[in-house]
């Protein structure tokens, strides 16, 4: 058992913050969920991770598609030719594009997601490939009722009210999958706009079915 622990958690789904709250998961699944000392004293023998700023239920990215198989993601080696940020529109175009290498930019696409605290994404994955690599890498795939406003991010948080990015159900629902981010972030009076402000990009950790996917150095 681990118990993951933060300055604040924020369940979601308008449940109240706890101060000094924490995360017990066992496997791959939320066992309780509280304030640190209560998990700590009932589970004497768990890991404990500590964690700055704000622990928060896992992010949903809207734009799947497009990020993973409409844009490519350079290889580090490809730098000095393509550079470091992902292509789009002509950029793209003027690549060849093979099945590998839209599964092997969908993965380092889904390193970049993991990075801004996204546990899941939005939207059909028609190519093979590409859905084969979020399977692998145990993000969710939500169903998209409609067509999210744009431009695609990797930033979940961006142009959007962050209730809205939090994966359902909210933090507490025990025997849940332990999919859950932490966002460096000081706790303040209002923590949804202190995390708006901040965006994704303050992810410090993000946890997947239970395991450590990210880790900030």
């Amino acid at each position: 058992m681990t118990i993951h622990r933060a300055d604040l958690l924020l369940p979601g789904a308008g449940r109240a913050p706890v101060p000094g709250g924490a995360v017990l998961v066992a496997g791959d699944a939320i066992e309780a969920v509280g304030p640190y000392e209560e998990l700590a004293a009932s589970h004497s023998a768990a890991r404990v991770r500590r964690w700055p700023g704000v622990l928060t239920p896992g992010l949903c990215n809207p734009y799947g598609p497009e990020l993973l198989e409409q844009t490519y993601h350079p290889d580090p080696r490809e730098a000095d030719e393509l550079g470091t940020e992902p292509l789009t529109g002509a950029a793209l175009a003027a690549l060849e594009m093979t099945d590998t290498r839209w599964g092997a930019s969908a993965r380092r696409g889904i390193r970049r997601m993991l990075a801004h605290g996204t546990v899941a994404v939005a939207g059909t994955l028609r190519r093979a490939t590409v859905a084969d690599a979020v399977a692998r890498s145990g993000l969710g795939i939500e169903q998209r009722l409609t067509e999210p406003p744009g431009p695609p991010g990797l930033d979940p948080l961006a142009g959007r009210p962050v209730e809205e990015a939090f994966v359902l159900p909210p933090l507490g629902f025990e025997g849940r999958q332990a999919d859950f981010a932490v966002f460096d972030v000081p706790p303040a009076d209002d923590p949804y706009t202190a995390l708006s402000r901040a965006g994704a990009t303050s992810c410090v950790a993000t946890v997947l079915d239970g395991r450590l996917v990210h880790r900030r150095a």
